[in-house]
C-alpha cells in the first residue's frame, strides 16, 4: 500500500490552495523565507516523531535537519493530491530516522538495548533497584507496544502525551479532521492496552 496514500484525506485535491501548499510551492521557487515558515510550522511534530524512532536528542535535531534540506531539494515534487505537507514531512521523518536507526546498529561503537535517556527521564535517581528493573521493563514494552502501532495513531498518540498537545492542536498540526484525530488516538490507545496486557500475562 501507498504509504502517502495513507495520510490522504477527503478532500486533499483541494488543498492546492492552501498556505502550507502555497509555502511548498514558493520553496520550489528558492524562496528561503518560505522554507523558514514550513519549518516553524512542522518542525516540533518532525522532531517528535525522529526522537521517538531514535531515542536520542542529538540524532533526532539531525533528522530534522536533513528532512527539511530534503524539502528543500524536493519542494517540487510534492503533490497535494496525495497528502498533506505534514504527511509529506513524516513520511521523510520515518525514513530517515529508520537508516540512522540502520546505520547505528552497524556501527560497532554504539551499545544496543535499551535507550538511557528514555530511562533517565522516567527513572527516579533514589529508586530502589528492583523499582528500577520494573521501570526498566515497562519502558521497553511501552516503546515497543508504540512501535507495533500504526504511524498514524502512534504520532497522534506521541503529539499527545508527549508533547502535551490537546486533540485540537494535534488535528491542526497534522492538517487532520478532529473526530479522525480523537478515532486515531482512541484505538491506539485501546490497542496499547491490550499490547500491554498481553506482555503482563
Amino acid at each position: 500500500m501507498d504509504v502517502m496514500a495513507v495520510f490522504a484525506r477527503p478532500g486533499a485535491g483541494d488543498l492546492g490552495q492552501g498556505p502550507d501548499v502555497r509555502l511548498i510551492q514558493q520553496v520550489a521557487g528558492g524562496d528561503a523565507s518560505a522554507l523558514a515558515a514550513v519549518y516553524d510550522l512542522h518542525a516540533g511534530t518532525v522532531y517528535a516523531l525522529a526522537l521517538r524512532i531514535l531515542g536520542e536528542e542529538g540524532d533526532a535535531e539531525d533528522v530534522v535537519q536533513e528532512v527539511f534540506a530534503q524539502a528543500w531539494r524536493q519542494a517540487g515534487r510534492y503533490d497535494a493530491a496525495r497528502g498533506s505537507v505534514a504527511a509529506w514531512l513524516l513520511i521523510m521523518t520515518r525514513t530517515r530516522a529508520i537508516d540512522r536507526l540502520r546505520s547505528r546498529q552497524a556501527r560497532p561503537d554504539r551499545g544496543q538495548g535499551v535507550d538511557d535517556t528514555a530511562l533517565e527521564r522516567y527513572a527516579s535517581p533514589a529508586a530502589d533497584p528492583v523499582d528500577e528493573m520494573a521501570l526498566e521493563q515497562d519502558v521497553v514494552r511501552v516503546r515497543r507496544a508504540l512501535g507495533e502501532l500504526p504511524l498514524l495513531q502512534r504520532v497522534a498518540i506521541e503529539l499527545a502525551f508527549f508533547e502535551g498537545l490537546t486533540q485540537r492542536e494535534i488535528a491542526e498540526r497534522l492538517e487532520q479532521p478532529l473526530g479522525t484525530v480523537k478515532t486515531r488516538i482512541r484505538l491506539g490507545l485501546l490497542k496499547l492496552r491490550d499490547a500491554l496486557a498481553g506482555a503482563e500475562a
